[in-house]
């Protein structure tokens, strides 16, 4: 919290409020629940943090009292006015960047005078920069969902005759007895689908002689893994390997320029000028990483425009692809973080295209 009160003095923000979303249980320990019922954390400069919540949501929330009070509301009483009061006599006040709009415009309504500004302001360097402990949480993330990798590269589970959707639901499976709370995401796109990024996986039937593009991650204490891997059943065709080939120089040239004091977009562009000297640059359509912790998605994005440079503590994904619509495409995924002398890969399971008969 005194680390939040410092950059909310260095941005001039009088104010945070936050509700549902990861900055929370960041702060608090308490994750809300997405209800149309105000939960709301209200930090001033100097005053005791406020966490407002609703009178029935009250058992569970762990008391905190060196860091927050607790208030709660009743049915018949209007949440919002006791998040204006909360306020004070504050004018700049950033809000969270997932808090629903109903209740930014009712704060409005009652306080004309605030002047609006994002939570991320605030939050987001805090949060993109990882102490031991969090590194440490996201290794073992990181461990469990190389175990449903390995297994995925082993043959150990089986892809052919077999629907997309119930692969993914293995894969979740897995990650579950594997020590996840939660999944997130089990992407399984067979052939052609694999040429959609973010592939809904179906009723498609996995066939002999095509790639299978499994991206699958979930949250382990309180923080989140994420792999993208692709097996080929059967033998690939040369110009797949070929692809394959460019797609894993790429990642690995990425992962490798990772270090304190680089920038954000200038490892997004490692990875892109291979892939676009290769004859594939229209063909990677989206960024080469995201940063990871609570959220699955977080800072620092790793993508052209951002400039911001890498920092002992940041955590981010390198996953450049190759999307040929209408016929295949291929990822590959590592979770990496930036250490004093370098990089540190979470992710260890076979880079190459792994073939599988099964």
């Amino acid at each position: 919290m005194a680390r939040v009160r410092n950059r909310m003095a260095t941005v001039g923000v009088d104010a945070l409020v936050l509700s549902v979303g990861a900055d929370l249980p960041y702060l608090t320990g308490y994750r809300a629940m997405p209800l149309e019922r105000l939960t709301a954390l209200v930090v001033t400069r100097e005053s005791p943090p406020v966490l407002i919540v609703p009178v029935l949501e009250a058992p569970r929330v762990t008391p905190r009292p060196r860091v927050f009070v607790v208030e709660t509301w009743l049915e018949t009483q209007d949440p919002v006015s006791l998040m204006a009061a909360a306020l004070g006599d504050s004018r700049r006040v950033a809000v969270g960047d997932t808090m629903w709009a109903r209740f930014v415009v009712e704060l409005l309504a009652l306080r004309p005078d605030l002047e609006l500004a994002r939570s991320a302001e605030v939050m987001s360097p805090l949060r993109a920069v990882k102490d031991p402990m969090e590194i440490e949480a996201l290794r073992r993330a990181g461990a469990a969902a190389d175990r449903v990798g390995r297994a995925l590269q082993r043959g150990e589970i089986p892809l052919v005759g077999r629907t997309e959707a119930e692969v993914s639901s293995e894969l979740g499976a897995r990650l579950r007895s594997e020590g996840h709370e939660r999944v997130n995401f089990a992407i399984v796109a067979a052939g052609e689908n694999a040429a959609s990024p973010h592939h809904h996986p179906g009723e498609r039937i996995i066939e002999p002689g095509e790639v299978v593009l499994c991206d699958f991650g979930g949250t382990m204490d309180g923080y989140c893994s994420d792999i993208t891997r692709c097996v080929f059943t059967g033998e690939p065709p040369a110009e797949f390997r070929e692809l394959y080939s460019l797609l894993l120089d790429a990642q690995q040239a990425a992962v490798a320029s990772v270090r304190p004091g680089v920038t954000c977009e200038s490892i997004d562009r490692v990875a892109r000028d291979i892939i676009t000297a290769g004859g594939h640059g229209p063909h990677f359509i989206h960024r080469t990483g995201h940063g990871i912790g609570m959220e699955e998605h977080e800072d620092p994005y790793i993508v052209e425009g951002n400039s911001e440079p890498l920092v002992v503590g940041h955590a981010f994904s390198i996953e450049p692809g190759i999307y040929v619509p209408g016929r295949w495409g291929a990822r590959l995924e590592d979770i990496v973080v930036v250490g004093p002398e370098g990089v540190e890969p979470l992710n260890r399971i076979d880079h190459e295209l792994v073939t599988v008969e099964s």
